[in-house]
């Protein structure tokens, strides 16, 4: 799954691409069009634990792609001009599955204020909207089409449901509504899933705070864009990109002391990691043994059946039974799954089970 950072220049795009991946792109890189990916692990202290306890030979943990560049914003240099957002941006934004908006919110004099000052809700604002346009320009474009079939009688049954839903999401955005908050069928999904609308797209919202504004609350200026988060339902997390950055460079055990030396549970970027995670509707369970332990991504509410069909094929196509445990379960009785086995803990499941995040599983198969 593809998680693409956007936000306006000079906000620090690239420094928390440098957090999350533990990169070192120059971040001087202002105006290039060339795009930055990296795939990272997320991080699941369960997966570390089974890790711990297997000692196996192989690892694989759950992953993520991040992505950030080839989107294009130039900023004018006439007052009131704000930006202006090329054909690029959006062509970048729709191969991602799910978008991080990075907000300004550091004052750092070596960085050149905005016009208009820093405004993280206004900046949020003004990314949200040209989205939301870009989809209204491509409905209305393909509704033009289809009307134009429609009066000539050349319109085939796949194309009136189209234009049905079409005009279904046109009145949405018309009231200035994400995609992403229209309620529609499955079939209706699937008859515009091509159109990839980018107001369609999961988003997490990030608050890039200044070294001088780290603490306990959130300065001041960050309320209007929490509030506004909380009411759009939409996951908000502060975090300073620059500290991020040069902790993510420490080497493991350097890291720990200093996150443990300033009080921080763990970093903001793994907070993050798995704010995405969980915005694109992932869980993991989890496969152990001493040859491999291994992390594997579905989307929420997949049966037994098709989770064993993520493995490999042919566990789906000879499925018998699911043997299942409960992580905690696991733990209990210090990661060793045939003692969990022996104590009962171990329960066998059919196809229809629907997979918990976090379960552990072998699956009995034959064909």
């Amino acid at each position: 799954m593809k998680v693409g950072i956007i936000g306006l220049p000079q906000s620090g795009k690239t420094s928390l691409y440098n957090a999350l991946t533990r990169s070192q792109v120059d971040l001087n890189k202002f105006g290039s069009t060339e795009v930055d990916i990296a795939v990272i692990p997320v991080p699941d202290p369960r997966f570390d634990y089974a890790v711990k306890t297997c000692e196996p030979k192989k690892i694989t943990p759950a992953s993520l792609e991040i992505t950030e560049g080839g989107a294009k914003i130039e900023r004018s240099e006439r007052q009131g001009q704000g930006e202006k957002f090329g054909s690029d941006f959006f062509v970048g934004v729709r191969m991602a599955d799910a978008l991080v908006l990075n907000v300004r919110v550091f004052g750092d004099e070596e960085v050149s204020v905005p016009d208009g000052g820093i405004n993280p809700l206004r900046d949020a604002e003004k990314i949200l909207e040209e989205l939301l346009i870009a989809d209204l320009t491509i409905v209305e474009n393909r509704l033009e089409k289809l009307e134009k079939g429609r009066v000539l009688k050349r319109q085939n049954n796949a194309e009136a449901a189209e234009q049905q839903v079409l005009n279904k999401i046109k009145e949405h955005l018309d009231n200035l509504q994400p995609v992403r908050t229209l309620t529609m069928t499955e079939d209706e999904k699937r008859c515009v899933k091509s159109y990839a609308f980018v107001s369609g797209k999961p988003l997490i919202l990030v608050a890039n705070l200044g070294e001088d504004q780290l603490g306990d609350e959130l300065p001041e200026i960050v309320n209007p864009l929490a509030d506004f988060a909380k009411k759009e339902g939409t996951p908000l997390v502060t975090l300073c990109a620059k500290v991020e950055m040069e902790v993510a460079q420490m080497e493991p055990d350097e890291e720990r002391e200093f996150l443990e030396a300033m009080g921080i549970p763990e970093a903001a970027r793994d907070r993050l990691i798995r704010a995405a995670y969980a915005a694109l509707g992932q869980i993991s369970f989890f496969t152990v043994g001493e040859d491999e332990v291994r992390a594997w991504t579905i989307v929420e509410g997949t049966n037994a059946v098709n989770a064993a069909g993520a493995i490999h094929s042919d566990l789906s196509r000879g499925f018998i039974r699911a043997e299942v445990m409960l992580f905690e379960d696991f733990k209990s009785t210090g990661g060793c799954w045939d003692e969990a086995r022996a104590a009962g803990k171990m329960r066998l499941e059919g196809k229809e089970y629907i997979v918990k995040d976090g379960d552990i599983m072998h699956i009995r198969f034959k064909v």
